[in-house]
């Protein structure tokens, strides 16, 4: 029988090879033969010739999808040279093998091999308590993940909310907050065509980011609306008023993106009206003819 020295077969040594598949404690058949001293090949055939007595709760062979998954986990080169998949030892199957290989070494590490079952099972008894806590502390950051999913999900029915939606009368809150996260939400420019504004309307474009541009269209700018802009520019950055007496509806540019807005901003919520998104038009044609009637 090809033998060679036994090294290191301490229970520390040997509880490093008991890895965890399917739910239980096992060891490959390649590391019982590298403490029995004989070759993995060696080792099969002692047990194939009795393979009676090994039943599956003795031994098993790992699956294709188990031993890549081993192979990612263990930098061990010799695993890539088998031609067969591995067996996996419970520690009944290990003590089974006493009956198998009797040689002294066998013998020996066997012992060995036993009692790093014995102090495993052990640490994982003495340790339950622990390993619930992790397992709670787990499921605890799984709610946390799918909360978190759930917020995403929300913020992404938020921008389809974005695209449309009704007001009615009394929703004075729901709509100032709803057009504000328009306002908020452009990158380069906002152009509000609207025939009735005042200084709440001069409050609620001053929401916009650094750097976007903001002006009005409207069809008239009386005396009152002229002192607010003026104290308003003299402060703030300059909201450009400009007449315009071509439009029935409201609009609100935001970027490329045109909205149809159904009343007036400064009576948002006092009775019914809805905001749209119109997808098909286009916001640069639009300006374009905004800015050529403007200057008739």
């Amino acid at each position: 029988m090809e033998k060679k020295e036994l090294v290191d077969v301490s229970i520390l040594s040997v509880e490093n090879k008991i890895i965890t598949l399917r739910g239980i404690q096992v060891i490959l058949d390649s590391d019982i033969a590298d403490l029995y001293g004989i070759k993995t090949k060696r080792l099969n055939e002692q047990v194939q010739r009795n393979v009676t007595r090994f039943p599956y709760d003795f031994m098993f062979q790992l699956t294709e999808d188990e031993f890549a998954i081993l192979r990612s986990q263990f930098a061990t080169t010799s695993w890539n040279k088998r031609r067969s998949l591995p067996y996996a030892f419970t520690e009944l199957g290990v003590s089974m093998l006493s009956s198998v290989l009797t040689t002294e070494t066998a013998i020996q590490a066997n012992v060995r091999i036993m009692r790093a079952f014995v102090a495993m099972r052990r640490f994982l008894a003495a340790n339950a308590e622990v390993f619930q806590r992790l397992d709670r502390i787990e499921y605890r950051q799984l709610e946390t993940d799918q909360k978190m999913e759930q917020v995403f999900a929300r913020l992404e029915d938020r921008k389809v909310e974005n695209r449309q939606c009704i007001f009615y009368d009394g929703q004075v809150y729901d709509a100032y907050d709803f057009i504000c996260n328009l306002i908020q939400s452009a990158s380069r420019r906002i152009v509000l065509i609207d025939n009735y504004v005042d200084h709440t309307v001069l409050t609620m474009l001053d929401k916009r980011g650094p750097g976007v541009e903001a002006s009005i269209y409207t069809q008239k700018v009386g005396e009152p609306f002229q002192l607010d802009l003026a104290k308003h520019d003299a402060q703030y950055p300059p909201i450009p008023v400009r007449i315009f007496q071509r439009a029935h509806d409201r609009f609100l540019i935001i970027d490329e993106r045109v909205y149809h807005v159904g009343a007036s901003l400064k009576d948002l919520g006092k009775k019914w009206f809805a905001v749209s998104l119109m997808e098909a038009l286009d916001a640069g044609e639009m300006l374009s003819r905004l800015q050529a009637d403007a200057a008739d």
